[in-house]
């Protein structure tokens, strides 16, 4: 095993010139071949996803980010032809104009560099990157987690098959060792590393944002809440909130905390039981809706604890809580939301505005699951992650964000 990743790192910033050189129609070739590559190599991808998945617990709720089938095989080489056909996000001019001493002075975009990114479980980030990292010109160093290693390898492999078909250098698109002492050494890299992206758990979150001396832009962790207000069309607010939570509940987009009015709780609940029965879900309940529940026969009970609230569960598992009015309810996601997605379901007009002017997060809903936060569904054809911070990118953090920018200063002689 090596004892430093720092060769990698120099030829990541080597390779930058590389990538930055390719012009848009070759990066669209390049990734309409990995598209293709993934659905040609489908079988032995999921052969090396299922020694990786019979290595974690059935248990283990990362279980299903680590899954993959020809659905989602397809599913993301769709997503990788998307990208492909997406405007190159480079070398955009942003701001154009003459001074009066005669400097002409432009504005554009230009890729960020070398971008490292560190995540658990959930080999489709390897492809999303990789695809978003060669569009819009940026070298990528990947370090997934060790759950997802052959998974990860597999896909790597199509990816370098393609680099080398076309002559381009793998260097542009990197798997970094498993070992967590490689960490410290990427995080550290500010001569070679122009942004690290954490995409994963709170702790992983924090442990980059405390440690890292390269620049970090956060993504993961959601804790997001469904407000059913009193005036909600309640049978819509029973299939959000189901859609919410049941859908895919190991995402960081789904539903945590299901927060309602009062008044309309017991018939809201009532509703709300037949789905949640169905798909087995485990909710942690307040005194007030611990007890209809109670009465409803709901099978998998619990009465909440304060650590129910702001915890993001990534299972079948949520927490209710009911509230006396909107300002109750903005109240507590602003206590204790994560800033990812939160949602209303109310037919007031003004209620509405209210929850989506106060509310701070980075994609905030009315009449409409949470589930929806994602770059693909936004039409940005895949993203890095949902960035929940305010500087530089905040939700979707896909392609148009995967630049900064330059200014060019043409003159004449003119000295200052």
């Amino acid at each position: 095993m090596s004892e430093s990743i720092v060769e990698q790192l120099q030829a990541a910033a080597k390779a930058k010139q590389v990538l930055q050189q390719l012009s848009s129609d070759t990066k669209i070739i390049i990734l309409n071949a990995i598209a293709d590559g993934l659905v040609a190599h489908t079988a032995e991808i999921l052969v090396a996803n299922k020694i990786d998945l019979d290595r974690m617990s059935d248990e283990d709720p990362k279980k299903d980010r680590l899954l993959l089938n020809s659905d989602r095989l397809n599913a993301l080489s769709d997503s990788v032809k998307q990208i492909a056909q997406l405007s190159d996000p480079t070398n955009q001019l942003l701001l154009k104009k003459v001074l009066p001493n005669g400097l002409k002075i432009e504005k554009i975009t230009v890729p960020l560099g070398v971008v490292g990114v560190i995540y658990e479980s959930r080999p489709n980030v390897t492809i999303d990157v990789a695809a978003l990292c060669i569009q819009s010109g940026n070298v990528c160093l990947l370090r997934g987690g060790s759950d997802a290693l052959h998974t990860n390898e597999a896909l790597l492999k199509i990816i370098h098959g393609i680099l080398d078909e076309y002559g381009i250098t793998r260097d542009i698109v990197q798997l970094l060792p498993v070992d967590r002492k490689h960490v410290s050494e990427l995080l550290e890299a500010t001569q070679y590393v122009d942004i690290i992206i954490p995409r994963g758990s709170q702790s992983l979150i924090d442990y980059v944002r405390e440690h890292a001396k390269v620049p970090v832009i956060e993504t993961g962790a959601g804790v997001c809440h469904t407000y059913v207000d009193r005036t909600a069309d309640l049978d819509v607010a029973a299939k959000i909130v189901a859609n919410a939570k049941i859908s895919r509940p190991s995402v960081c987009n789904s539903l945590d905390t299901v927060l309602v009015d009062k008044d309309v709780a017991p018939e809201f609940l009532t509703k709300l039981t037949p789905y949640f029965e169905e798909a087995q879900v485990e909710v942690f309940a307040d005194p007030t809706a611990y007890e209809v529940l109670r009465r409803e026969n709901f099978s998998n009970l619990k009465a909440a604890e304060e650590a129910d609230f702001g915890r993001e569960f990534l299972d079948l598992k949520c927490s209710v809580k009911t509230v006396g009015s909107l300002d109750e309810a903005l109240e507590h996601i602003a206590t204790y939301s994560s800033k990812h997605s939160e949602c209303i379901v109310s037919t007031n007009e003004l209620h509405i505005e209210q929850f989506l002017n106060t509310v701070d997060a980075a994609a905030v809903y009315a009449n409409a699951s949470t589930r929806f936060t994602d770059g693909g569904e936004f039409g940005l054809g895949a993203e890095i992650g949902i960035s929940t911070q305010k500087l530089h990118a905040r939700g979707p953090f896909a392609l148009e964000k995967l630049v900064t920018e330059k200014w060019i200063v043409r003159g004449s002689g003119q000295i200052r």
